[in-house]
């Protein structure tokens, strides 16, 4: 029997049965299927945010009070990215939000990643900083088309006199990708990034791998992280590999599994999964 995930991986059954009678080695295989295998570096932080932000549409932005001097005030915020990778918001005049940005630019914006089960904590988040203002009138046919494509339903309202667009300047750029993962993207590198070739399929192909392969997951964790665990969760994935939660005696863990090469599509994933599986057993 073959299983198919919507926009995800097509795994079907030699890659059940491959994983399910499989017997995983202890030592430690990072970035391989079997020994000897290709180091491949991990994807930039800019790249991850940029795909992080290309696939939310809804974030937190937080603008600074007018009412509350100095402190900060935060709104559910649609938004859409431009080809910089700047966010583009269609906001009325009677909003607090917009209120607070006429008399202050200085805004962040917290972009989470959707939750895969379990601690949220686990899941990536980004913050960008910066000053957010209105467009000129010469820029807003651009962003209105921009806008319109991620949000349709905005048509209803966006030709309202009240209603206009914004958009952040990002000024830095500060990640969060799950347990011990973080640190600074400068605005430079965020804007050099491109959106990793598997954003669209991931969700698909982590829903498909945590729910029909979990003990898959558990041979690969062992195999690769060098660790035991009762329960693997896939948390993301791209195209140079994928992180894991894992279930410990000694707790939740975390840890990243590469691919031995390049994919960029959900199929090439499925093959490299496959071989990932038959290069721990030795074929």
């Amino acid at each position: 029997m073959e299983l198919v995930q919507a926009g995800g991986i097509r795994m079907g059954t030699e890659i059940r049965t491959t994983m399910a009678t499989v017997e995983v080695a202890a030592p430690r295989q990072h970035a391989s299927g079997g020994p000897g295998g290709p180091q491949l570096p991990e994807p930039s932080y800019a790249e991850r945010v940029r795909t992080l932000v290309s696939l939310a549409s809804v974030a937190t932005l937080a603008t600074v009070s007018r009412k509350h001097a100095g402190f900060p005030f935060g709104s559910m915020m649609p938004y859409a990215l431009d080809g910089e990778g700047r966010p583009i918001f269609l906001i009325s005049n009677m909003a607090m939000h917009t209120q607070n940005l006429r008399a202050d630019a200085r805004a962040s914006l917290f972009v989470t990643q959707v939750e895969t089960g379990g601690d949220p904590l686990g899941t990536a988040r980004a913050t960008l900083v910066g000053e957010t203002r209105p467009l000129a009138d010469g820029e807003t046919g651009a962003a209105r088309e921009c806008y319109l494509a991620r949000h349709e339903n905005s048509r209803y309202w966006v030709d309202f006199a009240d209603f206009g667009f914004f958009r952040m300047e990002p000024m830095d750029v500060y990640y969060v990708g799950g347990f011990g993962v973080m640190g600074w993207v400068s605005a430079e590198d965020y804007r050099g990034a491109r959106p990793d070739p598997l954003a669209e399929a991931g969700p698909g192909i982590l829903e498909h791998m945590n729910a029909d392969h979990g003990a898959a997951m558990v041979l690969l964790a062992k195999a690769h992280a060098g660790l035991e665990a009762t329960e693997v969760t896939m948390t993301s994935v791209d195209r140079l590999g994928f992180y894991v939660r894992m279930k410990t005696a000694e707790g939740m863990k975390g840890s990243r599994i590469n691919f031995p090469r390049e994919v960029r599509t959900a199929g090439e994933t499925r093959a490299v999964l496959i071989e990932m599986v038959r290069g721990l057993r030795g074929e």
